[in-house]
């Protein structure tokens, strides 16, 4: 047993009760404090409590400002001394990286104004510093005593010019096996004790039937994973070969223009893709044969369409991107099956890129189920029929077919799935049968067809998980803590 136990023992001898443990052992750190407390509640020797009050203390901008004033005081001062005003380029030239903060706030406060290109001075008079007042309590109390003092906190807090810990102390008082002396417990019968018949006035200690055991260091597999291992699961089932999809930069040849996406289509922009800077440009594809029949079907027309009529550019085929969707390597391995038409089944799930405004349910980057089957004389009956099929497997089974526009696939349809929670239909993926302008150029047979659709990985993840916003599923923001303690999902599979 520690001296700090025999120490607190005879504390409480001394006072009758411990109402604050800081106060009694000044210096002596609250975990070595709780440690020794523990142990003598085991022995039924004392009780205690457990107290916290949180302490705020000023970093070390919050203690320069203290010294020289807040940042938006420097800047009003700097404001005054200029006659004609103070040039809002001249800012961080005179403040440094301050000088942004401090024109905000005193924006803010009410302290300047602009005119033109310069800040003037609006407060009749020199306005009273408060952030320096707030910092000065702050340091003399570790609090604030303002009405607004959790707000006014917050505030500081965010700045950077606080920071907040946590006090523990402890209240004590005597249990029904208090004494002076500590007893010292036997944890186990050994086999001299029962030979020699010790253990029957031996003292052992109270097994603590509560007390938690340590939690195995372990990995965990991240909710998406769990969820992308289902889907494999159900495309393996179904026959499904999974396709080499590692490749996040493509050409811009593989991401569009075999895909029948002309070189003027939205999706090409800036605003909706990411290019590579360096190397800017891939190398043409070695089957020129190919790379022609790309650039008549677009250009000129054929296969029986007419095509696009627009001058295509080879330039603009060859820009790397990061790949847009994972149908860049559906049509690669279609390509590779011209070589050698026979049945075909590919599925990918792999991650994406698009140019997007973040939100709660939008990314710049996510994953993409996709799946894609190749055979003779397929219609676009057999296709809702699978869909039927491969959904029902994910334990859905209420579905509409809407008719929609993709530049590679005619006719093509939105999944429309009805969501039971939302009590509405919510759309879960996209489908259609590849244009013959795509799949001729390749080089496959006329009458072998290609079935092809495509859904979001996140989205069923978060609807399995009760997750709102995509953030807190994937990136930065993802809780660690999330990730170790849900379970593996499984689909509410239906035999088919």
């Amino acid at each position: 047993m520690s001296e700090l136990a025999l120490t607190v023992l005879q504390a409480l001898d001394k006072a009758g009760s411990i109402k604050d443990s800081r106060s009694t052992f000044p210096g002596v750190p609250s975990a070595s404090i709780q440690a020794a407390l523990y142990s003598l509640t085991a022995r039924e020797m004392v009780t205690f409590k457990d107290h916290s009050i949180d302490k705020w203390d000023l970093t070390n901008e919050g203690k320069d400002i203290i010294a020289n004033g807040s940042h938006e005081m420097r800047l009003y001062d700097e404001v005054v001394k200029s006659m004609e005003g103070l040039k809002i380029a001249d800012v961080t030239k005179v403040l440094g990286d301050s000088g942004k903060v401090g024109q905000q706030r005193a924006f803010k406060n009410g302290w300047v104004k602009k005119e033109g290109d310069r800040l003037v001075v609006k407060a009749e008079q020199k306005p009273v510093d408060e952030t320096v007042v707030q910092l000065k309590e702050i340091q003399e109390t570790g609090t604030l005593s303002c009405k607004n003092s959790d707000k006014e906190l917050a505030e500081l807090k965010k700045r950077k010019l606080v920071a907040r810990s946590t006090i523990l102390y402890f209240s004590v008082e005597k249990a029904k096996e208090f004494a002076l002396e500590i007893k010292k417990f036997e944890t186990d019968i050994t086999s001299d004790m029962i030979q020699s018949g010790a253990w029957k006035t031996a003292t052992f200690k109270p097994y603590n039937f509560s007390a938690e055991g340590i939690r195995p260091q372990a990995g965990a597999f991240q909710p998406l994973n769990k969820v992308r291992e289902e889907f494999r699961k159900i495309f393996l089932s179904m026959g499904f070969t999974e396709m080499p999809s590692n490749q996040y930069v493509e050409s811009g040849f593989w991401n569009f223009d075999t895909l029948f996406v002309p070189q003027q289509h939205p999706a090409r922009d800036l605003q909706d893709t990411f290019y590579i800077k360096d190397p800017v440009a891939a190398d043409q594809p070695e089957d020129k044969a190919y790379w022609e029949n790309v650039r008549k079907v677009h250009q000129e027309g054929a296969y029986g369409s007419l095509g696009y009529r627009y001058p295509w550019k080879g330039e603009e085929s060859t820009k790397l991107v990061l790949r847009t969707h994972t149908t860049s390597i559906s049509a690669l391995l279609l390509k590779k099956l011209a070589e050698d038409p026979k049945p075909a089944r590919y599925f990918s799930i792999d991650r994406v890129f698009r140019n997007e405004a973040v939100d709660a349910t939008h990314l710049a980057e996510f994953h993409q189920v996709e799946g894609v089957i190749a055979d003779y004389g397929l219609t676009l009956g057999d296709l809702i029929g699978f869909m039927e099929r491969f959904f029902k497997k994910m334990g859905v089974e209420k579905l509409r077919f809407k008719p929609a526009y993709n530049p590679y696939t005619e006719p093509s349809m939105e999944i429309f799935s009805y969501h039971e929670g939302l009590d509405k239909w919510v759309e879960i993926g996209n489908s259609g049968m590849f244009r013959p302008e795509m799949l001729e150029a390749m080089g496959l047979p006329k009458d072998m067809r290609v079935h092809g659709w495509g859904l979001s990985l996140e989205r069923p993840t978060m609807i399995k998980y009760g997750v709102s916003n995509i953030r807190e599923l994937l990136g930065h923001k993802v809780s660690l803590d999330f990730v170790e303690t849900n379970p593996a999902v499984r689909f509410d599979e239906k035999l088919v």
